[in-house]
């Protein structure tokens, strides 16, 4: 019987998730389904241009999920259950102080790295973890209260845990193996239905949303698949025409008329899903919770720290024009583009000669005038002259990953209040390398990977003219 690699597992594990999470959140279905339809009419409207930022089937396939767990145990084994479909931990985000509501905790997101494996199937899953040993939110009596909770609670049994170890180490499962594998990793993720420690929970709830629904349940659970749509601003439009309520602004870069960079993001507003609840007399009754909603993200150019910090900086601008600080979501999408349209380029080639974005550079050799190389006297040929030429063709490179800012956003649209924190306590210190000590293995640095995919592609160039390439 034949055995499947971990692409295939991930495609695979894509699509269960998918299944059951439509089946637990029916407008979910409504959002997969005008995706799609965005989609194809973007395709119909731009042709070839649709498919720059990658192709309609990988487009319309794609997911990111976002999963929540209490502690750094539970992270570790996250870590080694998604490493069984080749998904690698990438970033850290600390969505801590990244908005004014309370959203006390810190991430990585777990994504294939190779630009083949993405490009098989990009399924990423945007995995946080509580701080529940940061005293600007919990007390010592909440930390203690946490800690035998999390302690007590068993997310993925040791049956995944070791078939996970075993796809990471061969690469590959048997098909029995893999079809067990699947079962249990799909299962892990499924909405419980065991009672829901009333007392307890609206404990947690006077905190954050996002702690009570971390700790305050004994599992954890799919909290959004995110659909990637070629025109996010269609879609808003469309979700809304068909009575679904969208949360007030969609997260990241201003639609504009210029190029599309990082990421942009909206949602539908969290939903309310019965649940039983076990009340502080014993009794058992029926209530409601909303903690999980439907998100929807277009893709843009991966930005290089340059690209971010320029990015950082219209942000900072749009925050504090007083139109913005009025609070309307349609008067401050007015200022970012403005702000964007006197500050960022409008054109890829303007980015790449800037050095703001990533991209792979193909050669066009139509455009090489005769003893071109000659002329540079044996140094390196400067790659922005090679762009100016038209020799060096950019391709922009996707950026894969995402945004704290846009995440709290989302996060705390759909909070039912701003929750608690005393600032006058000190934080507990979180970066890239904690979490790498965390997962158990190194939390790659974005630019890092997408500076290697785009070096590797100057190095090809380079012995294509037969010729150093200088950046």
């Amino acid at each position: 019987m034949p055995s499947l690699e971990l692409w295939r597992l991930r495609a695979e594990f894509a699509r269960r998730l998918s299944d059951m999470y439509a089946e637990e959140v029916p407008a979910y279905n409504t959002l997969v389904e005008v995706s799609t339809e965005v989609n194809e009419d973007y395709l119909r409207r731009r042709g070839a241009e649709a498919e720059r930022l990658g192709s309609i089937s990988r487009v319309t396939a794609e997911r990111h999920g976002a999963v929540r767990v209490g502690s750094r145990r539970e992270m570790s084994e996250a870590a080694r259950v998604f490493a069984a479909f080749g998904m690698h931990p990438v970033g850290f985000y600390d969505l801590r102080d990244a908005s004014e509501a309370s959203v006390p905790v810190v991430s990585t997101a777990f994504r294939p790295v190779d630009p083949d494996e993405l490009a098989r199937n990009p399924f990423r899953v945007f995995t946080s973890m509580l701080a529940a040993d940061d005293p600007r939110f919990f007390s010592t009596e909440l930390r203690e209260r946490l800690r035998a909770f999390f302690d007590a609670r068993t997310l993925f049994s040791p049956e995944l845990l070791d078939l996970a170890d075993k796809a990471a180490a061969d690469g590959r499962l048997s098909a029995p193996d893999a079809e067990r594998l699947l079962r249990l990793a799909t299962g892990a993720f499924k909405l419980s239905g065991d009672p829901v420690d009333h007392a307890w929970y609206r404990t947690l709830e006077a905190v954050s949303a996002v702690a009570s629904d971390i700790g305050g349940v004994t599992s954890t659970h799919i909290n959004h698949l995110t659909p990637r749509v070629l025109d996010i601003d269609d879609l808003y439009v469309r979700m809304e025409a068909r009575g679904i309520t969208m949360i007030d602004e969609i997260q990241g870069p201003p639609r504009w008329d210029g190029p599309d960079v990082l990421l942009r993001q909206t949602s539908f507003r969290a939903l309310s899903e019965d649940r039983v609840f076990r009340f502080e007399d014993g009794r058992l009754g029926p209530g409601e919770l909303r903690v999980r909603f439907g998100e929807v993200e277009q893709r843009g150019i991966a930005l290089t720290p340059a690209g971010r910090d320029l990015y950082d900086r219209m942000v900072a601008e749009t925050d504090r024009h007083p139109a913005a600080r009025e609070g309307n979501g349609a008067r401050r999408v007015d200022v970012a583009r403005r702000t964007w349209e006197e500050n960022f380029p409008r054109t890829e080639k303007e980015l790449a000669l800037r050095g703001l974005a990533y991209f792979t550079y193909a050669l066009d050799r139509d455009a090489v005038p005769p003893r071109f190389a000659d002329s540079f006297q044996g140094g390196p040929v400067p790659l922005h002259i090679l762009v100016e030429k038209g020799i060096a063709v950019p391709e922009p490179i996707v950026y894969e990953d995402f945004l704290p800012r846009s995440a709290a956003g989302i996060f705390r649209s759909n909070l039912t209040d701003e929750g608690s924190r005393d600032d006058a306590q000190t934080e507990t210190d979180y970066d890239i390398t904690v979490m790498s000590e965390i997962v158990g293995r190194p939390v790659a640095d974005p630019d890092d990977l997408y500076r290697r995919q785009q070096d590797r592609s100057l190095r090809a160039l380079g012995e294509a003219l037969g010729r150093e390439i200088a950046p």
